[in-house]
């Protein structure tokens, strides 16, 4: 059922707003910034909401609900930009504007998680209030199921995040939000290794972290056909930006409750990191590695190789870790490495997901049904996977320039312009929605939209409501 906690003092399709102000007044702007923000989470708050909940992408009408695939009317996700995407993007709201109904729709998301938190320590990517649903084994909530732990995607790192800024919000007094995430912090630092690695994932049945503290190393074997794993998320991985979520959520940690075991995990973390850059000629990383530091197989299309999205996430950790500690072994591995990605770039100028070990021949695969074979030709790629990625290598020269003359300083946020605000509030919709057009871009969750059909996005809501709210901010 919605959630009706947040009762909307002005019904959004009735309310006409005072947008497109002058360029010339800043007070206007400012009110139609202040605005914006409180129409569009009531919306949000009152009428997408389920027990305070959220999914990627709804139809206009917000019958049909979207993850990764169509969601129940009863589920949630919490992998982002899901429920901890949206409630950190109302703490934005609420730190900007003062108004405590923002505050309460962030700790309704909060106390959403609170409910899907599982019985080892953290999340699964959805929560369902169903009974009879697709449900996990929750340690608070109502459910049976599996029992497992992620950190794949960044799911259980974004719910320790809002759990974390609302709990710090309500001065550490709500006391089920205080314990979950105290509960999932506990259980994040027990699943670190010795060397400082992470899993992709736990349950009930313990890892050993205490593992050789060993570099990495190319497979001295035929990694094409030897060398799985079948349980491959109890090894170390770095797939999907988990290096730099973890990170993230460490550097929060230590941020709000100040202890000082969030900034030991982070820098054996980075200790990690310098362990697994490969030797050369392929000085950068791979998305998964073996307890010996072998790069190893993970899902069937994920094979040993060196990877882009990862090493580009490994040099912005890095990077943030020496900044964060100020020690320079942080720093070191980063010049090679950068020094390797720009030479290996496409010739559209991205990167590949994958580049073949020793040879670095951009490395891909084609399916037949189920089966996934090996090639270097990229002409007939399945379409459900990231096979070429950004190459953001100009700006992470750009700040490793920096900090290599500046010092471990931290870069000053870059601003939001007025033209930015103009933009943003001229986008809504009469209803105070911003709606989004299907084009044919690669989606989160890949939900089947037709061409040019409209719908509402989570993290669309986000962005927009983060950036009006840094822009109050600054005035």
């Amino acid at each position: 059922m919605r959630n009706r906690a947040l009762i909307l003092l002005i019904a959004p399709s009735l309310f006409v707003l005072p947008f497109f102000a002058d360029q010339g007044h800043a007070a206007d702007l400012r009110e139609d910034a202040v605005t914006a923000i409180r129409v569009v989470t009531n919306y949000f708050a009152n009428d997408v909401a389920v027990n305070g909940g959220y999914v990627y992408f709804y139809s206009p009408d917000l019958q049909k609900r979207f993850g990764e695939g169509v969601a129940s009317g009863s589920q949630i996700w919490v992998q982002p930009p899901g429920t901890p995407t949206v409630g950190l993007a109302f703490l934005e709201a609420w730190q900007a504007t003062g108004d405590a109904a923002h505050l309460t729709a962030a700790t309704a998301a909060a106390e959403a998680l609170v409910y899907g938190q599982l019985k080892s320590g953290a999340w699964t990517n959805s929560i369902d209030f169903d009974t009879n649903g697709q449900t996990s084994l929750y340690r608070n909530g109502k459910g049976r199921g599996r029992n497992f732990s992620t950190l794949d995607d960044g799911t259980s790192q974004a719910a320790m995040q809002l759990l974390m800024q609302v709990d710090k919000a309500h001065e550490f007094s709500h006391r089920k939000i205080h314990e979950a995430a105290q509960v999932a912090l506990d259980a994040l630092l027990a699943a670190q290794f010795s060397n400082g690695a992470f899993p992709q994932g736990w349950d009930e049945t313990p890892v050993d972290v205490k593992q050789p503290i060993v570099a990495a190393k190319y497979p001295d074997y035929e990694w094409r056909t030897e060398g799985r794993v079948k349980e491959y998320w109890d090894m170390y991985t770095l797939n999907d930006g988990a290096a730099g979520t973890i990170a993230s959520t460490l550097l929060m940690a230590h941020d709000v409750y100040g202890a000082d075991r969030y900034d030991k995990a982070l820098r054996k973390l980075g200790d990690f990191l310098i362990l697994a850059q490969m030797p050369a000629p392929q000085p950068a990383w791979a998305q998964q590695y073996s307890y010996t530091m072998h790069p190893i197989w993970a899902r069937k299309f994920e094979p040993p190789a060196v990877a882009g999205r990862e090493s580009q996430d490994a040099i912005a950790t890095l990077m943030r870790i020496y900044i964060a500690t100020g020690h320079d072994k942080y720093l070191k591995p980063v010049g090679a490495a950068l020094q390797y990605l720009k030479s290996s770039a496409l010739p559209d100028g991205r990167l590949s997901r994958y580049y073949e070990l020793q040879t670095n021949r951009p490395l891909y695969m084609q399916r037949s049904g189920k089966v996934y074979s090996l090639t270097y030709d990229d002409s007939r790629l399945p379409k459900h996977y990231g096979w070429k990625v950004e190459n953001q290598t100009d700006e992470l020269q750009a700040e490793y320039q920096r900090l290599k003359k500046a010092g471990a300083v931290r870069e000053p946020e870059s601003k939001v312009s007025d033209a930015d605000v103009q933009r943003i509030v001229r986008t809504l919709d009469k209803s105070g929605r911003w709606m989004s057009r299907f084009d044919g871009q690669r989606l989160v969750g890949q939900p089947k939209f037709r061409m040019d059909e409209e719908y509402l996005s989570s993290e669309v809501f986000s962005r927009n409501i983060t950036a009006l709210s840094q822009w109050l901010k600054q005035r």
